[in-house]
């Protein structure tokens, strides 16, 4: 016969994991559950993908010679972040995303541009900029200098802002730039060696109808209302730090100019392109690296040798690719899901390669490498809330209106060089609506598109351009 005493314990451990039990399974309570060792798992807090309305600053020195502030253009860092109601929906970024990545399968597909600029009125090829300004920096224009907010973007060539007097500008927070204002503002002629550069540079070759040459460039698909910008080129004094100072920076002085979504002033390139800013300050820095925030944070663009805040900098080969020589290929072999590697042929990946890309925000795949990947992210979250249908073009979706916390196998990428890169936690879901989280990553729809790794999967990473070594090196904890 069992003793009172020992009755009692069991009974107390039976109403303990019963209540235990009850809790993980009650609404807005619970946790969605699977297998596998917890060291191969996140535990995410839904509301930590939410938007947010506070600032949490990165604690990280961006006082170094060569550095500017990096903010998200939608977040609450973001001092261009003053009307919510003309901010794009999650639905636009997607659409917009989707209509980028098709242009630079478009450029990387060696198709020459077909049309040509005619003067300030142009009918203008895809050519990847920006489909949605993510992330930017304020640097200096002009005598005397003038701040500008400008987005910056690594697959794009050409820097340009929109300038007085325009034809068609879109709202922008700061004045924009009056090239006639500027003491040391000069136009570049039709028969300058850098005017021939733009078709490289932008895919479109120029009509010089005037002597002053002029640009045309376009992101997106063939959709009325997609970004672009019309104008001359010029040379202007750029100002990155009050001791980093170029006086003959090339750039696009935009006339006819338009963008639905964005208050910033324009764009900086940063591609491999002989006109992008790399180039024009490789004499003074050589190397660039950069962090990409949290929207709820700030993150870091430096230019030159300076220290990163991660420790360990692991580097993969970004060799020139001959056929797109301004991109940033990286040698991609494989992926993590869990800790264990997907079984993909490496070859799935370097037959078409990937380029790395601050303007895309979800990474695309090969299809038979996503298929792996949404197998077994599907497996690994089962029984979790998973919905069939699709949001836009992302198919692997969770109802978490029944959990605050869902548990999710870690992900990484696997480079040459044996390197192993893990994706921060809140960036491999993407979040909607609690009804409504889906699974940050899509498929190529041919197999000889190039992969794409997008900014989402780069937040919060040291990513360090080495274009001498023909490497980019990646570390972690780069914005705390």
């Amino acid at each position: 016969m069992a003793s009172p005493i020992n009755g009692s314990i069991s009974f107390l451990v039976y109403a303990f994991l019963v209540s235990f039990s009850l809790t993980l399974c009650s609404p807005n309570k619970g946790f969605a559950l699977a297998g596998g060792e917890t060291l191969n798992y996140h535990m995410v807090k839904i509301s930590s993908l939410m938007p947010s309305s506070v600032c949490s600053p990165s604690t990280k020195d961006q006082s170094k010679r060569g550095s500017l502030k990096v903010v998200h253009r939608h977040g609450p860092c973001s001092h261009l972040n003053q009307d919510q109601a003309s901010a794009p929906t999650m639905t636009q970024i997607l659409s917009h995303d989707q209509s980028r990545v098709a242009s630079i399968h478009r450029r990387l597909g060696w198709k020459k541009a077909q049309n040509r600029t005619q003067g300030l009125r142009a009918t203008l090829p895809a050519n990847p900029i920006h489909r949605f300004d993510k992330f930017y920096v304020t640097v200096g224009l002009g005598t005397p200098k003038k701040d500008l907010s400008l987005v910056f973007d690594t697959a794009s060539s050409l820097s340009w802002t929109q300038c007085e007097p325009c034809t068609k500008c879109y709202n922008q927070k700061e004045p924009i730039f009056n090239p006639s204002a500027s003491e040391s503002y000069r136009n570049i002629t039709c028969d300058a060696p850098q005017c021939s550069q733009l078709t490289s540079a932008t895919g479109v070759s120029t009509d010089c109808s005037t002597a002053t040459c002029a640009y045309g460039i376009q992101d997106g698909g063939d959709i009325e209302g997609d970004s672009s910008s019309v104008g001359f080129l010029g040379y202007e004094k750029l100002t990155i730090t009050p001791s980093d100072v170029f006086p003959n920076f090339i750039f696009g002085c935009g006339r006819n100019n338009q963008n639905p979504f964005y208050a910033a002033d324009g764009l900086i390139g940063l591609s491999r392109d002989p006109l992008s800013a790399v180039s024009q300050t490789a004499s003074k820095y050589g190397n660039y690296f950069y962090c990409l925030p949290t929207p709820i944070s700030t993150g870091t663009l430096t230019f030159g040798e300076g220290g990163t805040n991660s420790k360990n900098i692991k580097f993969t080969p970004s060799p020139v690719n001959p056929k797109a020589p301004s991109f940033y290929f990286v040698d991609l072999i494989g992926i993590k899901v869990g800790g264990s590697r997907l079984p993909v042929s490496e070859s799935v990946f370097k037959t078409p390669g990937t380029i790395i890309d601050t303007g895309t925000v979800i990474t695309r795949l090969p299809s038979v490498a996503y298929a792996a990947l949404r197998t077994s992210f599907l497996e690994a979250t089962k029984g979790s809330g998973f919905r069939s249908g699709y949001f836009s073009f992302l198919d692997t979706c969770y109802d978490y209106t029944m959990y605050d916390v869902v548990k999710i196998p870690k992900i990484s990428f696997l480079f040459g060089g044996n390197i192993e890169v893990p994706i921060n936690e809140v960036g491999i879901l993407y979040f909607h609506d609690w009804k409504t989280v889906c699974l940050a990553f899509a498929e190529n729809s041919n197999a000889s598109d190039v992969s794409i790794l997008g900014s989402l999967h780069q937040e919060t990473l040291d990513v360090v351009y080495d274009i001498e070594g023909e490497q980019i090196g990646f570390g972690t904890g780069g914005c705390s």
